[in-house]
């Protein structure tokens, strides 16, 4: 027998256990990627709406105009948070074809969250307002709560989005795509929202 033909089934059985192993790490690494960005998502939902919350009750020490706006978007930020957007029990989320991981349809809705930030840089953007207004001891814990909230989204915003794109560069390699190892889970999405803190709440 031809000694180059006698190492040939071996060279390809290697091949092929060197190939199936490093599809079985890159698919538990991916499976990880996407746990962590579950988590992250999950972590930054519950943020924006103690954000939300927060504003709301803030609202309650500011003028009566300025307090109503601000209610008003604390209230549509709210809505764009409930349990159906949550817990991916939309119509999306069945097929897998909406965004998010799993065919889990996330719940932030980039608008509203937009729409409270613009609010809350209205209420509060006037150091010297808000300085005023601390020196009623409520309205100073209230304050206080607010500027805790919007810290802790810009941080759970920041950790997500770190999370979200070293799965997408994970799933952008050819050897994920060839083998479909994301199966049908959509691309997790960046969370793209003005998080600014405003300047009367800046610490």
């Amino acid at each position: 027998m031809d000694g180059s033909a006698s190492w040939l089934p071996a060279a390809v059985v290697t091949l092929v256990l060197i190939l199936g192993w490093y599809l079985s790490y890159s698919a538990a690494r991916l499976d990880r990627l996407h746990h962590r960005v579950e988590s992250a998502s999950a972590a930054l939902d519950t943020q924006l709406v103690r954000r939300a919350a927060a504003a709301l009750e803030a609202a309650a020490v500011l003028d009566p105009a300025t307090g109503l706006m601000l209610a008003a978007a604390a209230s549509e930020a709210l809505d764009g948070s409930g349990p159906e957007a949550l817990d991916g029990s939309g119509p999306e989320a069945l097929d897998g074809s909406g965004p998010g991981v799993d065919g889990v349809v996330r719940g932030v809705d980039e608008e509203a969250q937009n729409d409270l930030s613009r609010a809350m840089g209205n209420a509060f953007g006037d150091r010297e307002y808000v300085t005023g207004l601390r020196d009623d001891p409520l309205a100073g814990d209230l304050l206080d709560a607010l500027s805790t909230a919007c810290t802790r989204v810009a941080m759970a915003r920041r950790f997500h989005n770190d999370a979200v794109a070293a799965a997408q560069r994970v799933r952008r390699k050819r050897v994920v795509r060839w083998a479909r190892l994301a199966g049908r889970a959509g691309m997790p999405p960046m969370v793209e929202i003005d998080d600014s803190i405003p300047a009367g709440l800046a610490e």
